[in-house]
């Protein structure tokens, strides 16, 4: 039996019902001369509304999210001069909590019928969260590419200023941003959606596992420092910073040697980090060291990122290094 043919069960009152029910349509018809809704159940119900068998298009209007509320009233004016379907989606206000809307129907007068316009509501909340959901995702993920290639390049340019050569540069570069990958590994997610973070300890731990893992620099790293908290921004600013400071201690200072040795301490209060790199037992301090330890990439990242400052002792088997940093900003 043809799906047309209006004797066919499909059509019954009944089963119409049944399916729409099922699909989640409200039904409203429009009366145009008198602004008048008429709407079922299940539309009083998508609206917040009681059911009082009819509602002025004001009585709408008012639930409707002030953002959109001049264009949904300009397209359903508008709606007789459109040919053929039209959906509108629109917000609409119930207490705190807001629903994404899709209002339905025929322009141009085809879906006219004794002066009344019918149509649907679609509840498209689900949908638009997830739409909303999905250009967050993908403008987080432009975000964080630019992020790496700015990173990227600055680190090329900064390793290109130190190498002597090709395969020197090469290496040096790879150490940088392996070193900021495995920064990147430990940012874990916090408790009750309070963002993502690294315990501090365990982001220079890993940093200076290079170092520190086979024969005579075995056991010469020793970190203490406050248990805390480090963001995923953070990390990877910070992982910079331990990573110039071992890669001068490697090349000049107490890990260039086997009798050197290498602290990592820390202080940290509700305004201030502060981080105290101790080499002893190292070298005589050279003068290409100094430029290492006080470079200009440290004192801007310091200063600039972690918005704090870097101070530098020396003495003839080693170097001190206090950085302190805003606790604010290691959060972030």
């Amino acid at each position: 039996m043809p799906l047309f043919d209006e004797s066919h069960p499909l059509w019954e009152v009944k089963n119409l019902k049944r399916a729409l029910h099922a699909a989640g349509v409200a039904l409203w018809s429009w009366t145009v001369e008198t602004d008048d809704f008429a709407m079922d159940e299940r539309a009083f119900e998508l609206w917040g509304l009681p059911a009082e068998g009819s509602v002025r298009f004001e009585d709408l209007s008012s639930r409707i999210h002030p953002a959109d509320r001049d264009r949904v009233r300009a397209a359903f004016t508008a709606t007789r001069a459109l040919i053929g379907a039209y959906e509108i989606d629109f917000r609409i206000l119930l207490g705190e909590e807001i629903r994404w809307i899709s209002a339905r129907g025929l322009g141009n007068d085809e879906g006219l019928h004794k002066g009344q316009m019918s149509g649907v509501f679609l509840d498209v909340t689900g949908r638009k969260q997830a739409e909303e959901g999905h250009e967050l995702l993908a403008g987080e993920m432009s975000h964080r590419v630019k992020n790496l290639l700015a990173i990227a390049a600055g680190l090329t340019n900064l390793t290109s200023r130190s190498a002597t050569s090709v395969a020197e540069m090469a290496k040096e570069l790879t150490n940088r941003l392996t070193a900021l990958g495995r920064a990147h590994n430990l940012v874990r997610p916090l408790p009750d959606e309070q963002g993502r973070a690294a315990l501090l300890g365990d982001l220079i731990s890993v940093l200076l596992a290079p170092y520190d893992d086979t024969g005579a620099f075995s056991g010469r790293i020793r970190v203490a420092v406050p248990r805390m908290g480090i963001g995923e921004q953070s990390a990877t600013t910070l992982a910079l910073v331990i990573h110039e400071l071992a890669t001068n201690s490697l090349k000049y200072g107490a890990l260039s040697v086997e009798s050197g040795m290498l602290d990592i301490s820390g202080t940290a209060t509700d305004d201030e980090v502060c981080l105290v790199w101790t080499e002893h037992s190292g070298p005589m301090v050279q003068p290409q060291a100094e430029a290492g330890y006080g470079s200009k990439l440290l004192n801007r990242i310091i200063t600039g990122q972690l918005q704090g400052s870097i101070e530098t002792e020396w003495s003839e088997g080693g170097i001190i290094v206090s950085v302190k940093m805003s606790a604010q900003r290691l959060a972030a």
